[in-house]
């Protein structure tokens, strides 16, 4: 965790160049050189390295072979593995959260999926949609699937931008949203927990879509 690395600017380099992940700046593959990010960042390299090191403790980074530090690549499998452990861990939390969210969680999940369905496919609609899941997540009331959670999030990085970037899926992700939410408000968690599976196990079916999409000019030659 971020409140492992000494000092402020460890901590601010740490959670800049998760960002950076998260937004697509650093795409898997790009290699961290200190002296680049110190000079970016407008810090020395010592903060850069522990902000380095953290994210190679969190799993995304790795050393390699003339290359040094790296942003960690997915291959097809470990995505899908990911999507497995999302279904598993929202599914439950949705299950959760039809007993233990309060009326005011489900108000503002509502308002939020509402704010979601007019906003532009891009940052906004990808910022909306991630408290949307964080706030259900919360509203489950259990410690240990919000950590066990976190640490998924982290290695889902990795992927950059969520599948929301799509026009189409946003609005399809609004609507499964929308059968979450209709199952919460029901106090109905088995009902909760298959729709919050289908909105994800759709999200990995968006996801592999896009990946092949990547793969198939590099197949070309192009």
């Amino acid at each position: 965790m971020a409140d492992e690395i000494e000092g402020p600017q460890g901590q601010g380099a740490y959670r800049r160049l998760l960002e950076d992940i998260r937004s697509g700046a650093l795409a898997p593959g790009a290699r961290l050189r200190e002296t680049d990010l110190a000079e970016r960042l407008g810090i020395s390299r010592t903060p850069v390295r522990e902000a380095i090191r953290q994210l190679e403790a969190d799993g995304l980074v790795v050393h390699l072979p003339r290359q040094g530090a790296t942003i960690r690549s997915l291959d097809h499998a470990e995505v899908v593995e990911l999507y497995e452990m999302r279904i598993v861990l929202e599914g439950t939390a949705a299950r959760l959260a039809a007993r233990a969210a309060s009326d005011i969680e489900l108000a503002e999940l509502a308002a939020l999926n509402t704010e979601l369905g007019q906003a532009p496919a891009g940052p906004q609609a990808r910022e909306l949609n991630r408290v949307f899941h964080r706030t259900l997540i919360e509203a489950a009331r259990n410690r240990f699937l919000i950590k066990a959670m976190s640490a998924l999030q982290k290695t889902l990085l990795i992927l950059g931008p969520t599948t929301l970037s799509d026009p189409g899926r946003a609005q399809t992700a609004v609507g499964e949203h929308a059968a979450v939410l209709a199952a919460l408000q029901a106090r109905d968690g088995l009902a909760a927990e298959i729709a919050m599976r289908a909105h994800v196990e759709a999200a990995l079916s968006a996801r592999i879509r896009g990946m092949r999409g990547r793969e198939l000019p590099m197949e070309d030659g192009v």
